[in-house]
């Protein structure tokens, strides 16, 4: 059985909610007997722009003075995403961040300057026998992971899986998760600038006067998507579409298969933020309302039990959110446990 720590919000004063985090971190460095790696980055979420309700830098000042304070180098890390707006390439992103007030500490964007930095874990499970993680997240043995736990059309709640899994993952792993098809050059759009050429990894395309993309070596990395400034290479087919919008379930099971893979050989700590609860994601470029009241910042070593202790939280608070059969399967695979101890600080 995991142990999870709790303590209660009800405030939304931001010096008491960095208080609060800072006490969860150190508390369970304490009980666990947790030694801190020299360098500890932490992972979360810079919101999209024009979303609201993302967790505010403010909260982790607490957490970032802790870490300062035991002389451990800390920076922000986070990965480009799939799809367009500012997070899409490293320029914007970091703007972005910037702009969301996240300047307390350097901002190193994962995955390269289009998302095509990357490094493999094998895992050998369902749907995946190796994973592609952001290049940088290979330096560190140890990540501070600091989620949102909210609501997420695909995945039913976002919480420490979804930010192992998504957070982590390359832009190429994302493109795996989530349509599973591999890319595909349109020969009208293409420059036959060779950019893609140069980051493919597997040898798979050939330009000239008809350029492909070999689909039996094609690794589905997304490199040559990333690279490609003339929207020459696509990843849209009708099979993807289908994958994405109406497989919910394998989808989250490749959500969990990447969590464990971002995981492997590697000691994180996790604090999920159960405030600001929406019903979509901080990915979502509006304005949203929360959906249940705040209920607290949670803290564990175990993925699975953290999030598992969110959805229960956010179920006895009147909001049941589905996909949790992921946790089941996260499970099975051994990324952590639905078995926990709530601990509540006073």
């Amino acid at each position: 059985m995991s142990k999870v720590y709790f303590i209660p919000i009800h405030t939304h004063d931001h010096g008491q909610i960095s208080a609060a985090a800072r006490r969860l971190l150190e508390y369970i460095v304490e009980k666990e007997n947790i030694v801190l790696e020299a360098e500890i980055p932490i992972k979360t979420h810079f919101g999209e722009k024009g979303n609201r309700t993302y967790i505010k830098p403010e909260n982790y000042n607490g957490i970032i003075d802790y870490l300062k304070e035991s002389n451990r180098d800390d920076r922000f890390l986070e990965t480009s995403v799939l799809y367009g707006g500012k997070r899409f390439e490293r320029t914007s992103h970091l703007a972005l961040a910037a702009e969301h007030g996240f300047t307390a500490l350097p901002v190193e964007i994962a995955d390269g300057a289009n998302g095509e930095e990357q490094y493999q874990t094998e895992v050998n499970l369902k749907h995946f026998r190796y994973c592609s993680i952001g290049k940088a997240f290979e330096r560190y043995r140890q990540v501070l992971v600091l989620s949102h736990f909210k609501g997420h059309a695909l995945a039913g709640f976002g919480g420490a899986i979804k930010q192992l899994s998504m957070g982590f993952a390359s832009k190429g792993g994302k493109l795996a998760m989530h349509m599973n098809v591999r890319p595909r050059i349109r020969k009208w759009l293409c420059k036959r600038c060779g950019m893609c050429l140069s980051r493919c990894q597997a040898g798979a395309i050939t330009l000239g006067k008809s350029p492909k993309i070999d689909q039996s070596k094609c690794l589905g990395c997304g490199a040559c998507f990333s690279v490609c400034r003339h929207h020459g290479v696509s990843i849209w087919s009708w099979k993807g579409l289908v994958n994405a919008m109406f497989k919910g379930k394998f989808f989250r099971e490749k959500l969990v298969e990447y969590a464990y893979g971002a995981s492997l050989n590697k000691q994180h700590i996790f604090i999920n933020f159960a405030l600001n609860i929406t019903r979509g994601c901080d990915c979502e470029p509006l304005p949203m309302k929360p959906c249940i009241n705040d209920i607290g910042i949670f803290a564990s070593l175990d993925p699975v039990a953290i999030d598992r202790a969110c959805c229960d939280a956010a179920a006895a608070a009147g909001k049941k959110f589905a996909g949790t059969e992921q946790l089941a399967y996260a499970e099975k695979i051994g990324l952590g446990s639905n078995s926990y101890e709530l601990i509540t600080l006073d």
